[in-house]
This record gives structure tokens, C-alpha cells and sequence, in this order.
């Protein structure tokens, strides 16, 4: 169980660096990285305090503390992965409104020159 909560811990650690660097250099918008740095902060949490662990997975009814670590764990980043899609199901319903404002523009532009070229 150590061995695990410490992976954890670095891997946790990992995480926030990755996402802070990538923050910084702009790679990932900072509203879309809060929920990636609050997975990263519940991480090192629970892995660091062994007592919640515990709680959690007596709530859960579950005898191991490892197995309760590896359900909020896979929970926190399946929730982590349902925002990420609800954005990029945002982004594409804009892209297709933005496509069809443009497409419009290019028919109303199109007319307007051929309603100006006479003998056309």
C-alpha cells in the first residue's frame, strides 16, 4: 500500500507540474486546466493522508484502502474526462454555427458582386 500511495504522490506531483508548465506556456487554457489541477490536488491528498483513505473506504463499504483509492481515483478522472467532452462538445456545436455564419456571408458577398457586374 506504501509503495502504491507513494507512485501516487509523484505521479500527483507530476501532474501539477505538467499542467502549470503547460499554463504558462499557453498550451491548455487556464479554465480547462482547474479541473486537471484539482484531480492533481485530491491525488496527493489521499495519498498522503491515510486516514481519509481509510474513511472513504469504509463509506464505500470496501475492506482495502488501496482498492477506495483506486475507485476515487478512477471516478475523479472520469469526471475530469466528462468535462473535457462536454467542452469539446461545446467547441464543435460553435465551430458548425461559425461555419454556417460564414457560409452565409460568402453566398450574401457572391450576390452582392453579381448584382454589381453588369452583362454578367
Amino acid at each position: 500500500m506504501d509503495r502504491l500511495l507513494n507512485v501516487m504522490t509523484g505521479f500527483s506531483i507530476l501532474l501539477l507540474g505538467l499542467v502549470l508548465l503547460s499554463v504558462r506556456r499557453a498550451h491548455i487554457r487556464v479554465e480547462y486546466s482547474v479541473s486537471w489541477l484539482a484531480a492533481a490536488i485530491v491525488l496527493l491528498v489521499l495519498s498522503r493522508w491515510g486516514v481519509l483513505l481509510d474513511r472513504i473506504a469504509g463509506a464505500l463499504g470496501l475492506g482495502d484502502a488501496t482498492l477506495a483509492f483506486l475507485v476515487v481515483t478512477g471516478a475523479l478522472f472520469v469526471l475530469v474526462l466528462y468535462r473535457s467532452s462536454m467542452v469539446i462538445s461545446s467547441l464543435k456545436d460553435a465551430n458548425i454555427a461559425l461555419t454556417q455564419r460564414l457560409a452565409i456571408l460568402e453566398f450574401r458577398i457572391e450576390s452582392h458582386e453579381e448584382a454589381e457586374t453588369p452583362g454578367r
